[in-house]
C-alpha cells in the first residue's frame, strides 16, 4: 500500500473535533496507525491553535484538551520549515502557507473542505481533496 503525504487544512481537524462521527473524524483517528504521513509546519499548528481555540464553545473539550490534542498533532506530524517566498499565488493569500507546505514536504494531498480555495494547487503536483474521497483511497 502507498503511503500518501498530506497536509490537513484546519477545517477538516475542526470538523472532526466537533463530532465523532464522519470523515474527518475518522481520518483524524487513523493518525496514530501511520495509514499516510501527516505534514505539519509551525504556521499550520498556530492555526490549528487559534481556530480550536476560538471555536472553543461549539467543542466539546476545553483548553486543556485543546492543549493536548495540539501536542499530540505535533507529536504525529512530520514537521517542515516553510519560508513564505512566494508571492501569493491562492485566492486567498492566507492559504498560501497550506500549499507552500504542501510543496516543501512533497505532499501528495491538501485534505479540506474548501477544494475550490486551493485551485492552481494541481500546477505543483498537488490534490486537492476532500476527508471522504481521501478516506477512501486509503481504503484501496
Amino acid at each position: 500500500m502507498k503511503k500518501y503525504k498530506t497536509v490537513i487544512d484546519t477545517n477538516v481537524i475542526l470538523s472532526a473535533l466537533r463530532s465523532n462521527k464522519g470523515a474527518s473524524s475518522k481520518l483524524i483517528s487513523l493518525m496514530p496507525k501511520n495509514k499516510f504521513t501527516f505534514n505539519i509546519s509551525v504556521p499550520l499548528i498556530l492555526e490549528y491553535e487559534s481556530i480550536l481555540t476560538r471555536e472553543i464553545k461549539n467543542l466539546k473539550l476545553n483548553l486543556n484538551d485543546v492543549e493536548i490534542f495540539i501536542d499530540y498533532v505535533c507529536k504525529v506530524g512530520k514537521k517542515y520549515r516553510i519560508h513564505y517566498l512566494w508571492k501569493p499565488f491562492l485566492k486567498d493569500p492566507k492559504d498560501d502557507f497550506i500549499l507552500e507546505l504542501a510543496y516543501t514536504s512533497e505532499s501528495n494531498f491538501i485534505v479540506t473542505f474548501n477544494k475550490k480555495d486551493f485551485k492552481g494547487a494541481n500546477e505543483f503536483g498537488i490534490e486537492v481533496i476532500t476527508p471522504k474521497d481521501f478516506l477512501k483511497l486509503l481504503e484501496k
